[in-house]
């Protein structure tokens, strides 16, 4: 797996669910501006990497903007360093001397088949699918969280991610390569409650504590946008996607982008109707066994100091 992320509070997650679960191997973190500029994303996920131990794996920064040049981040969801809300440590290594396009394509030269999970704006994907279409076949599926059926979070028609680079968002979804979406509609399902987030803090590891605050501060916004109780960990059921198990239910749609409605910009088009004529080709999350889920999360934090 190569994990392309904006850390971010649920990108947190998700890189600690890939390390914890033997079935992965992590070849490498790219990083992409999204929740925050991609000096701080990128730094973020040397943090994470840090405090889980694990700073062998390569980490390498990649699109300091969308492919329109304007850069979009959500500090208002995530703070101003995009991991507000707990004492994480200084990276104990740097990023590596290549950029992600670079680093990317090395391990797909080098392996039969990599899944890319993709958790923040697509730009990075939209990129390498651009540069090195020779690669595509090495790409054994894409798997990314991002879009929404119907209800955006960002504005009432596009979900964050997706909203921030369109254009990259459009460009993956007709690369031609198996494709796994994980909208709002399954994510806002996989919520924390406060009970879970008491459950990680009395796991008594440092990584448990610190993970308890991380989504403490996260539940803060949605607390106040739809009154839960708890934060969901979107960018984790991307992971959980590629771990089987029947956690997660999909549907194939067809699946388009809006590229430039003025109201609508950032807009996933998922063609539910039984009668579409539209090719089906994208595997789009509906449901997801939110008690299970959150017993693989507790689990993984477990596994680390």
């Amino acid at each position: 797996m190569i994990l392309d992320c904006d850390p971010g509070h649920d990108d947190a997650l998700a890189l600690l669910l890939a390390l914890a679960r033997p079935e992965v191997r992590l070849l490498a973190v790219t990083t992409v501006s999204g929740n925050a500029p991609l000096e701080q994303t990128t730094r973020n996920a040397l943090r994470v990497l840090t405090l889980l131990g694990r700073t062998d794996v390569p980490v390498a920064a990649g699109a300091d903007r969308p492919l329109d040049g304007v850069l979009r981040i959500a500090p208002e969801v995530h703070g101003a360093s995009g991991l507000d809300g707990a004492d994480l440590p200084e990276p104990a290594a740097e990023a590596v001397d290549a950029s992600a396009l670079e680093l990317a394509s090395a391990f797909l030269e080098a392996e039969d088949a990599v899944t890319i999970v993709a958790t923040g704006p697509l730009t990075n994907v939209a990129g390498l699918l651009s540069a090195r279409p020779d690669l595509l076949p090495r790409i054994e599926a894409i798997v990314l969280m991002g879009g929404a059926i119907g209800e955006g979070n960002w504005t009432a028609s596009a979900e964050f991610n997706i909203w921030a680079d369109p254009q990259a968002a459009a460009a993956v979804m007709t690369c031609g390569r198996p494709l796994a979406m994980m909208p709002l509609e399954v994510t806002h399902q996989a919520r924390l409650s406060t009970a879970d987030m008491a459950a990680m803090e009395a796991l008594g590891n440092r990584t448990g504590l610190i993970f308890a605050d991380l989504m403490r501060y996260f539940a803060r916004v949605h607390a106040e946008w739809y009154g839960w109780d708890g934060p969901p960990i979107h960018d984790a059921v991307a992971v959980a996607h590629v771990l089987g198990g029947g956690l997660i239910t999909t549907r194939r749609y067809p699946v388009s982008v809006e590229v430039e409605g003025r109201h609508t910009r950032g807009r996933t088009v998922v063609d539910t109707r039984p009668f579409s004529s539209a090719e089906a080709t994208v595997d789009v999350g509906v449901s997801i066994d939110r008690e299970a889920f959150v017993r693989m999360l507790l689990q993984a934090i477990a596994v680390f100091p």
